[in-house]
């Protein structure tokens, strides 16, 4: 047993480390080496929150589907992660329906 557990500990050390890519609903793949990301499990809007403090981009899985938000403040983002129900203040603040092009990426 110990020695099984020293060999996956082995492999796990010398595999390398690969970055995560998703591709959003537009089909463009998006690296998030720079993402800090947040598995959500308390919202039956958003699965995943994933954002790059550097670039101020967010990217948010919504429905199984990614999208990408660009020039989102930081404080929005925390704002997001604290808020009471995050799918309300998502689809209030972010979501391109509520915020139409403030933070679209094509700029």
């Amino acid at each position: 047993m110990v020695r099984a557990l020293a060999l996956l500990l082995a492999q796990l050390v010398t595999a390398p480390i690969v970055s995560e890519t998703v591709e959003t609903g537009d089909r463009r793949p998006i690296d998030l080496a720079t993402f800090e990301c947040h598995d959500i499990s308390r919202s039956t809007v958003l699965q995943r929150v994933c954002y790059d403090r550097a670039q101020h981009d967010l990217v948010v899985a919504t429905g199984g589907f990614y999208a990408r938000y660009c020039g989102v403040a930081a404080e929005t983002v925390d704002h997001l992660l604290g808020a009471p129900s995050m799918g309300q203040f998502f689809n209030r603040h972010i979501r391109r329906e509520a915020a139409g092009t403030r933070y679209d990426c094509s700029a």
